[in-house]
């Protein structure tokens, strides 16, 4: 089972089918975390300093050497470049069994919020299963440019048992059990807030549930962390 989770966690950025584009501005909290320039994950603003992203995304990155883009629905075209001072991942990750998949990186200066960039809340209650969410990301694939987004629904815990989850974490798949992969790591799910992080998959299988670090599960360590 632990390879398993690894093979899925190393495949996490395959092809994405069927995902829709993202109307221009729809996700303004969503930012592009690279690392020499190049797309690395995905993650979501949380304050006008700090990023929301999955650990297994940072554990190879140096500080000096990755940014943020903001405000842009494209990969390589418009928004705004941040630099980063610091990452942080939780210090009790395990990339073996993919717990605690969760980290944060502070930017060198605030972001500016505009009606196209603006943190999203956070949930801090615990979400159940048939809840409908959504998950935005850059995936692979013809459409990898542009920012793309796909409506999912969270599912219960029972059903996820052959990944072996925690309290910690939260499984969703395509409402219209259409494949979707979590190809970008580090993405956010939402409702009216975000509840998940993107943290790994299930190979793209037609509708097979993927795995999301529980926001909610963090919020202690998510304000203690950002001090």
């Amino acid at each position: 089972m632990k390879l398993l989770l690894v093979v899925l966690l190393a495949t996490g950025a395959s092809a994405a089918p069927h995902r829709d584009l993202a109307p221009e501005g729809a996700y303004p909290h969503q930012v592009s975390l690279k690392f020499l320039d190049v797309h690395s994950c995905g993650g979501s603003i949380i304050d006008e300093t700090t990023i929301l992203t999955a650990a297994h995304c940072v554990q190879s990155l140096i500080p000096e050497f990755t940014s943020v883009i903001v405000g842009t629905n494209h990969l390589h075209s418009g928004g705004h470049q941040y630099a980063v001072t610091k990452i942080l991942p939780h210090d009790r990750y395990d990339p073996i069994l993919v717990k605690n998949d969760i980290a944060l990186v502070t930017l060198e200066r605030p972001i500016e919020f505009n009606g196209q960039v603006r943190p999203i809340e956070l949930e801090t209650e615990h979400v159940g299963g048939g809840v409908d969410c959504v998950v935005s990301g850059w995936m692979s694939g013809e459409d990898a440019e542009s920012l793309q987004h796909i409506k999912l629904k969270t599912i219960e815990s029972v059903t996820c048992a052959t990944f072996l989850i925690d309290d910690t974490q939260i499984c969703a798949k395509s409402a219209e059990e259409r494949a979707h992969c979590s190809a970008d790591s580090g993405n956010p799910l939402v409702t009216d807030k975000q509840i998940g992080i993107a943290s790994f998959g299930s190979l793209c299988n037609e509708g097979s549930p993927d795995v999301y670090t529980r926001v909610s599960a963090y919020e202690r360590w998510i304000e203690k962390s950002k001090r």
